[in-house]
């Protein structure tokens, strides 16, 4: 599934400039006659209402000054910082550190009542004992992160697994199989991590699938993903953070996890995939 190029950040850019160009005819002003009042190269004024270069909140100001509009720049600005929020590259969000960046998901964590999460790669988040957390972190840390706070990131973390078990809310996980034999953090971590996998199995409003290894398989993996209830999806990439919020692309991921859900495995079948993986650590 291709994400790089999302829909929905590109459409909310494309609504930003449609409003700025509406403004422009609205005021009378073609684009290089704006690019004139606002003392711009004309290329510069093109390259916004195509949505080919993002403007600026000082670009958004000069705009509707010379457009006679300055009491919708606020508006704009606030659609702007929309559009930007939709993909945030790794270095952007955690610039301050790993905690701030693990802080900043708890609100959505504490409004959505449904969640449905799949990872290829790693035990998703909520369901990661404290020694993997640490693990995956500091892992990241020293991949790109200057800041070292990873036990402050970790606590943060934790803490945010008490959504498990408050309110009425309901979890379906979906890892692939390798998940189970990565290895990270080491056999006694890992190992760990797999008995905590079967413990949560057991909970009634968490549901625990397994995509096993076979030779036959039918539907290739993706990248992780997590659907908030019908509202919401953020995928990571190695680039960066993806929050997607059009219908119809949350659709698409909803409708990819229910293709994985169907080759998946649970309960007793899926239990044995994590007794083999936790046999093979010793």
């Amino acid at each position: 599934m291709a994400v790089s190029a999302s829909s929905s950040a590109q459409q909310a850019r494309q609504a930003l400039a449609d409003r700025l160009a509406e403004l422009c005819r609205d005021a009378g002003l073609n684009g290089r006659g704006l690019a004139a009042l606002c003392g711009w190269h004309p290329s510069k004024s093109s390259r916004i209402i195509n949505a080919r270069t993002p403007p600026s909140t000082e670009d958004i100001r000069a705009w509707c000054r010379a457009c006679g509009a300055e009491e919708q720049a606020e508006d704009l600005i606030a659609s702007m910082r929309t559009a930007e929020g939709m993909w945030v590259g790794w270095r952007r969000m955690e610039r301050a550190g790993l905690k701030q960046a693990q802080q900043a998901r708890l609100p959505l964590f504490e409004r959505t009542r449904r969640f449905r999460a799949y990872s290829s790669w790693l035990v998703p988040g909520l369901l990661q004992t404290q020694g993997y957390t640490e693990a995956v972190l500091r892992a990241i840390q020293r991949r790109r992160v200057p800041v070292d706070d990873v036990a402050e990131a970790v606590t943060a973390r934790m803490e945010r697994q008490r959504v498990l078990r408050e309110g009425r809310r309901r979890f379906a996980f979906i890892v692939e199989e390798p998940v189970l034999r990565n290895g990270l953090g080491g056999a006694d971590v890992l190992a760990e991590q797999l008995d905590r996998l079967v413990t949560v199995g057991s909970s009634p409003n968490i549901s625990l699938g397994v995509v096993p290894m076979r030779a036959d398989r039918s539907r290739m993996p993706v990248e992780g993903f997590w659907i908030f209830d019908t509202a919401q999806v953020n995928v990571e990439l190695v680039s960066g953070h993806l929050t997607l919020t059009q219908p119809s692309e949350v659709a698409m991921y909803a409708d990819t996890f229910a293709q994985l859900s169907e080759l998946a495995v649970y309960g007793t079948k899926a239990l044995t995939l994590i007794a083999s993986a936790r046999e093979t650590l010793g």
